[in-house]
């Protein structure tokens, strides 16, 4: 990798582990952070050739007459459908990947963060140089994310969960962890990361 061009460092997390609110530690020490749920909704929405494929893979339904993201046909579609979300994600995944790298080129920073919940579900690690997991227990991933999000129900939750690799796995394949539990603090794991990762550089 060539001097000029950014570490490439990703942030995952099962859902409701707290990975955002870390990725905004990182964005305060100065560090860009990718959003790889925000620049998919974006893309989904933009991204002509995107929109094509998924009008072809799950009818022009998928789109409103204003052009705009029909979410609910989509979701209703997709949801509790394993095969329809492989579709959706061999879709959407590569249209981010390459839109990541178009970004992260852009930047001036010793690293950059992609944040996203799917990482190593979709190979994403592979294009990465290091992977931080953000792992909390299970119970309390539940509780922040059915009050974060009251629409939707636990049945819903443990669907997502189930779709994402188990904490224990994630874990083994990061090479950083940082733990988001009661009696562990966010700030000075994300220093030592982040010392470690200028350092690299």
């Amino acid at each position: 990798m060539s001097n000029t061009s950014p570490i490439l460092v990703g942030i995952t997390g099962g859902i409701g582990s707290g990975k955002t609110t870390v990725a905004k530690i990182f964005s305060i020490l100065g560090i860009p952070v990718y959003s790889a749920d925000d620049r998919a909704k974006w893309l989904m929405g933009n991204d002509e050739e995107l929109k094509n494929q998924i009008k072809n893979a799950f009818g022009s339904e998928s789109y409103l007459s204003d052009s705009s993201l029909n979410r609910s046909f989509l979701a209703n579609e997709v949801f509790s459908n394993p095969d329809k979300v492989k579709t959706i994600n061999s879709l959407v995944h590569p249209a981010v990947g390459k839109d990541f790298l178009t970004w992260a080129s852009q930047q001036n920073s010793p690293y950059v963060l992609k944040e996203a919940a799917l990482i190593f579900e979709t190979g994403g690690e592979k294009a990465l140089d290091y992977v931080i997991n953000v792992s909390s227990p299970l119970k309390i991933r539940i509780a922040r994310t059915l009050m974060r999000d009251p629409h939707r129900s636990e049945e819903q939750v443990n669907q997502i969960i189930n779709q994402q690799l188990p904490d224990e796995q994630k874990n083994k394949l990061a090479d950083f962890i940082i733990k988001n539990t009661d009696n562990k603090l966010l700030i000075p794991q994300a220093l030592k990361i982040h010392q470690h990762l200028i350092a690299a550089k």
